[in-house]
């Protein structure tokens, strides 16, 4: 299983970003995906998750009407687009999936600041 994150980097408040999450080793189309992220000094937090055929979605309160969770099945890949963008969403994001005791990315800074 091997979960590779793209996309980070740094962008002003108010900016957008779009991360990616390409997934190999595993039957992507059958698992629920999620993305989390790490603040310095924090625990890691769940932000949003998303069925196995994209109809559902869940995102942490903090991200609501900014951040939205897709994926494309096809290419195994999920997404999270991230729109007007705050210091406070300055973290290492994640993706991850719940195969066997789940399996993590390697993650992708995210440094909102002017």
């Amino acid at each position: 299983v091997q979960l590779v994150e793209s996309g980070g980097g740094l962008v002003q408040p108010g900016g957008s970003l779009r991360l990616s999450c390409v997934a190999s080793g595993f039957s992507f189309s059958s698992y629920n995906m999620y993305w989390y992220r790490q603040a310095p000094g924090k625990e890691r937090a769940a932000v949003a998750t998303i069925s196995t055929l994209g109809s559902s979605t869940n995102y942490a309160n903090s991200v609501k009407g900014r951040f939205t969770i897709s994926r494309d099945n096809a290419k195994s890949t999920v997404y999270l687009q991230m729109n007007s963008l705050e210091p406070e969403d300055t973290a290492v994001y994640y993706c991850s999936a719940p195969v066997g005791g789940g399996y993590w990315g390697q993650g992708t800074q995210v440094t909102v600041s002017t």
